[in-house]
């Protein structure tokens, strides 16, 4: 059995994708369920976030495996498997192993160094417990990527590469000031009583907001979350819990606003934005339109008429280095250089409305090229300008009120309407406009060697993996010599029976020492061996050689990971 994940994240799906792809806690149940099912995988477990979904599962065939997978995915998100497949992305074995350690280092998160992946691979592992759907292959897996993920924010300064993207997202919404001096005095409105909800109002509390009121559609969890607010150690914030019905009304109060919940549908529609910052401004939240802003006028056309039969082939006149778009003006003489007299006064005399001759004799020599450029150049000064194909001229951006309410939308789905970023008086920081945020942040020198922890890590599992392989080999390769010891000693006792006590028991001690000895190097060696790539047919070679029961090395395997089952249920590290 081999590590297979198939999965997408926001390195490979536009968020659009991923939002619709996103799945519900009961979604995840079943995709599990059904993915252990399925004929190649024999352990499975989802990795859900705000932006990545990841089935690891545990499988025999590697194709018939990705295809299953992919599948899977496809029917239990919603997203149809043609339109996903595009944006998946697939790791098998060491590989798999690689990215699973350096998501939970967050080297995978869009913003590197984030630590809540590890929360979430951890509640990731107890519900594939919960559903016994991780064996010793998962489980080990898990359970190593959680302490590489713990020794890499230990070991290394990864934490300075970025922060939580709570903590980013505000540091959008204070357009990258300091967010305690932007948080300090004001009222915040948390939407969701989850892990980042909460984790949300924690980092509100600490930058110094005045008030925290949480809305959840469960009331006497936001009453949870507001009494630990309220009762925290370093912070002197007010915390109140109000039903969800009451977010509308709470909107008009508050400065800045976080929704991260698990609704399906827009918790925040546009509407509901802008009447709540009418009733904060007495205003009306109008949408700032794309183009030119309100009061400006359009620039008028750039020709008298069309170019529909102009004889100048505009696109191919020469540009100089001082004309730098498109077209050309005819009081520039660089726009004129190259031209010929009769080309000129061709398009002179379709500009008139007069008729163009086209005829080779009509062509002027060079001596009447000023005579025309004058004469052009007066037309020009008459008529305004002639026709021409040049692009716009650039318009001043339209320039919007300050915000009057911040929004920060963090879940995935959305909660908020993403046309709340064209409404005056709102800023929006969603997990869209994180990415595009983060996309070129700065990559911290500790990024480094946390690659490095990650590599030896990779190696590490991959190594003990190899050996835990062989050891049920091993491990029946030693009980088959002690039932030949107790067979000989049977023996002796046959042939002499009387053998006293005190000699039979140094023979039988003699003899056991002789079998350790003769099969110590051989089982020592073949487990380094086997622990090095491509290691694993060592176990296959000693059963063949010392011609081991295969049903007795199975029962070794089911014996262990019976032990290790126990022990899974004590719930993860």
């Amino acid at each position: 059995m081999s590590l297979l994940v198939v999965g997408l994240s926001h390195r490979s799906a536009p968020v659009s994708v991923l939002e619709r792809a996103s799945l519900s806690v009961d979604a995840q149940f079943k995709l599990l369920q059904d993915t252990v099912a399925a004929e190649p995988a024999a352990e499975a477990a989802v990795l859900a976030t705000c932006n990545r979904i990841e089935l690891y599962a545990d499988v025999d065939k590697f194709h018939a495996g990705v295809a299953e997978l992919s599948t899977l995915l496809a029917q239990h998100s919603g997203v149809g498997l043609e339109e996903l497949t595009p944006y998946l992305y697939v790791h098998y074995e060491d590989r798999a192993v690689h990215h699973f350690f350096s998501v939970a280092c967050g080297l995978d998160s869009m913003v590197v160094g984030e630590g809540q992946i590890l929360g979430q691979i951890k509640d990731a592992l107890a519900r594939a417990q919960e559903l016994h759907t991780a064996g010793r292959l998962l489980n080990d897996l898990f359970q190593q990527a959680l302490r590489v993920g713990k020794r890499a924010h230990s070991e290394t300064g990864i934490d300075r590469a970025g922060q939580s993207l709570v903590t980013f997202g505000l540091e959008q919404l204070a357009a990258g000031g300091d967010v305690t001096a932007w948080a300090r005095g004001r009222t915040a409105l948390v939407i969701g009583a989850g892990s980042m909800s909460s984790l949300a109002a924690a980092t509100l509390a600490r930058a110094g907001v005045a008030e925290i009121v949480v809305a959840n559609r469960t009331l006497d969890r936001a009453e949870r979350l507001a009494q630990i607010l309220t009762e925290a150690d370093g912070t002197d914030v007010s915390a109140r819990a109000v039903p969800m019905e009451s977010v509308p009304a709470e909107l008009t109060r508050a400065d800045v606003a976080v929704s991260c919940t698990g609704a399906t549908g827009l918790v925040l529609t546009a509407e509901a934005v802008a009447a709540a910052v009418e009733d904060r401004t007495g205003a009306p939240a109008a949408f700032a339109e794309q183009g030119a802003p309100a009061g400006v006028r359009p620039l008028p056309p750039t020709s008298v008429g069309t170019d529909e039969n102009c004889p100048l082939d505009l696109a191919a006149v020469p540009q100089q280095a001082a004309v730098q778009q498109p077209g050309f003006s005819v009081l520039g003489e660089a726009a004129v250089a190259g031209m010929d007299a009769a080309t000129l006064e061709q398009h002179a005399a379709w500009v008139d409305n007069a008729g163009v001759d086209r005829r080779p004799s009509a062509r002027r020599s060079p001596e009447t090229d000023t005579e025309l450029i004058t004469a052009l150049a007066a037309l020009a000064a008459t008529v305004g300008r002639i026709p021409e194909r040049r692009r716009p001229e650039p318009v001043a951006a339209p320039v919007r009120p300050e915000p009057v309410l911040f929004l920060l939308d963090l879940a995935m789905p959305r909660d908020v309407d993403a046309a709340a970023h064209r409404l005056a008086g709102v800023r929006l920081v969603d997990i869209e406009s994180l990415a595009e945020a983060s996309a070129d942040a700065p990559m911290a020198a500790d990024v480094d060697q946390v690659r490095r922890i990650v590599a030896d890590e990779v190696a590490a599992f991959g190594a003990a993996q190899r050996a835990a392989h062989i050891t049920p080999t091993v491990v029946a390769l030693r009980t088959m010599a002690a039932d030949v010891v107790a067979g000989e000693i049977a023996r002796l006792d046959g042939r002499l029976p009387g053998l006293d006590d005190k000699h039979r028991a140094e023979i039988t001690q003699t003899v056991k020492r002789v079998v350790d000895k003769l099969l110590h190097a051989p089982t020592v060696r073949v487990k380094q061996l086997a622990a090095e790539p491509g290691g694993a047919g060592y176990a296959d070679a000693l059963r063949t050689l010392f011609d081991l029961d295969p049903e007795t090395v199975a029962a070794v395997s089911r014996a262990e990971e019976s032990t290790e089952k126990n022990a899974e249920n004590r719930g993860p590290a």
